[in-house]
């Protein structure tokens, strides 16, 4: 879920200096409508206009714009980028006003104009209240990267590309993000796609259209809300020709107990207020107050933290957040008077070691203990005694080593803590649906911030018919290369292997779940590419 921004394919763009670089846009109108999907501004304010050899020189003036290029591969076509700005709905179902990026393929071939298929777009974790995926012309902007690797991988290759910055980011006047509240983020994204097909008629290139295939993707959070717009689309009979959820935190029911068990994964220290915040707002359940969840380091304050102007490490620094510390390195003991309860509590609230862990997981799992801590003991331990008393299925799957399969990984029945509630409401196996056109799930079986095994697995698990059909297939970077993913898979494992050797494995599993965004992209693009 949480991006740090690595060295390592994460291209980001020189300052804009090139000819076709900047702003311009034909005579706009402000639209007086504020209802969903209506475009604020038409037509959208071009942001930059790069032909495909400036394109290809930007990305080659950086090293890691260099293997971005040679991974994407050289662009096919020139990019328009906009800035779009549309109407949504927030969590209380009032109107609020967004804004995100159209990027539009240019040039003369038949692959970069005319009709050409939509990408919908969802970006990964951001703290950044800045953040504007439109911006290409910035490289201040702390969406500069994750553009240039959408545009490079997607829209240089001939798709539209559509990806909104969310509510709580950039012109947004929420004050916080519905971070992971799956039926807001999907009207977003749904709104976004309306208002692009508005705008895209108005544009510079107007003859480029959409040519009916729309395909979803995102990567980390964005995985988590393709999918989650995928199940709303379908449930409206909405057509999605095929989605590529990659590296999102599905199961979130599980891989919340998880957590809390003491798997700790990097970034959760970011992720805990962005969704008892969130949530808080959407089901005013997670606490009375922030200090029933919070220690007393962190409690105040923490629900207006983020998304926040200032630099992550600015919050670190300074006291606002841990940089690691979930949990309280002094374990906590159960008490709720039932003998078995509180025995297996107090083996899943102390500490991770190894045994029973490999030397390398409870390294991982126990930066995220230490003093001061985030997560109050109370809270922790009423969370883990619920978790048992009321068990996820795939999460008491995997913490006891076993393999998920269809029949033991359903969700908890009746959870009593807040927070457990809403993941579960939230969680992707929740409805019982399933994808009905072709899907690819990707990711790494290693990723320390989106456990591959609890999300993607379970629902691999989940849809197992759908996989055994072909529907619905799964790409781990890690695995064994084979088959038609065999050179992302090598590419991937040669460059987070170079990434150790050059900084250490302790340094360098701080850049693998951001490492894996192009490879899953890229996967991506291929995998639309085989769908009629």
């Amino acid at each position: 879920m949480f991006k740090k921004t690595g060295r390592v394919f994460w291209a980001v763009f020189a300052a804009c200096g090139l000819a076709g670089c900047g702003h311009d846009s034909q005579t706009a109108r402000v639209s007086t409508s504020t209802q969903r999907g209506a475009l604020a501004v038409d037509p959208p304010l071009r942001v930059a206009s790069l032909s495909a050899s400036a394109f290809a020189g930007q990305l080659s003036a950086s090293a890691t714009g260099k293997d971005l290029l040679q991974l994407a591969g050289t662009p096919a076509c020139g990019v328009d980028f906009y800035y779009l700005k549309y109407w949504t709905v927030d969590p209380a179902g009032s109107p609020t006003e967004v804004s995100g990026a159209l990027m539009v393929p240019t040039g003369s071939t038949s692959q970069c104009s005319g009709p050409r298929p939509i990408v919908l777009y969802a970006h990964g974790t951001a703290t950044a209240s800045t953040y504007n995926i439109a911006d290409i012309s910035d490289s201040g902007n702390a969406a500069n990267a994750e553009s240039a690797m959408i545009a490079a991988v997607f829209a240089a290759q001939g798709y539209i590309v559509v990806a909104p910055n969310y509510e709580g980011y950039d012109i947004s006047n929420l004050g916080y993000h519905p971070y992971l509240d799956a039926a807001v983020n999907a009207d977003d994204m749904e709104d976004a796609l309306t208002a692009a097909r508005t705008a895209l008629p108005h544009t510079f290139t107007p003859q480029t259209t959409g040519n009916g295939k729309l395909f979803i993707t995102g990567y980390s959070e964005g995985g988590y809300v393709a999918m989650a717009t995928v199940k709303a689309m379908q449930a409206a009979g909405e057509t999605v020709t095929a989605s590529a959820p990659s590296s999102g935190p599905y199961a979130l029911e599980a891989l919340g107990d998880l957590i809390f068990f003491g798997q700790v994964d990097i970034g959760s220290t970011v992720f805990a207020p962005l969704i008892t915040t969130s949530y808080q707002h959407a089901y005013q359940n997670v606490y009375s107050q922030t200090s029933d969840v919070y220690s007393s380091t962190y409690a105040a304050g923490i629900d207006t933290l983020l998304p926040t102007p200032l630099p992550l490490t600015t919050l670190f620094s300074t006291g606002k957040l841990p940089e690691a510390a979930m949990f309280d390195s002094t374990t906590p003991t159960s008490s709720t008077g039932v003998a078995q309860i509180d025995t297996a509590a107090d083996a899943l609230l102390a500490e991770p070691t190894s045994p029973p862990y490999p030397p390398s997981e409870a390294a991982l799992f126990d930066a995220g203990f230490g003093n001061p801590y985030l997560v109050n003991n109370t809270y922790r331990v009423q969370y883990v005694d619920d978790a048992l008393e009321n068990p996820d299925e795939a999460a008491m799957t995997v913490i006891h080593g076993g393999t998920l399969t269809s029949s033991d990984i359903a969700l908890a029945t009746a959870p009593t803590i807040g927070l457990r509630e809403d993941f579960k409401l939230n969680d992707m196996r929740n409805g019982g649906w399933a994808p009905e056109e072709p899907m690819l799930m990707c990711g790494a079986d290693q990723d320390p911030t989106v456990f591959f095994e609890i999300d993607t697995g379970t629902m691999a698990a989940e849809w197992s018919a759908q996989v055994q059909a072909g529907l619905v297939s799964v790409l781990d970077l890690d695995a064994t290369p084979s088959g038609p993913y065999a050179p992302l898979q090598q590419g991937f494992q040669s460059t987070y292997q170079a990434l150790v050797s050059a900084e250490g494995a302790s340094t360098a599993i701080q850049s693998f779940h951001g490492t894996e965004a192009p490879f899953c992209m890229v996967a991506a693009r291929d995998f639309f590419a085989q769908v009629p």
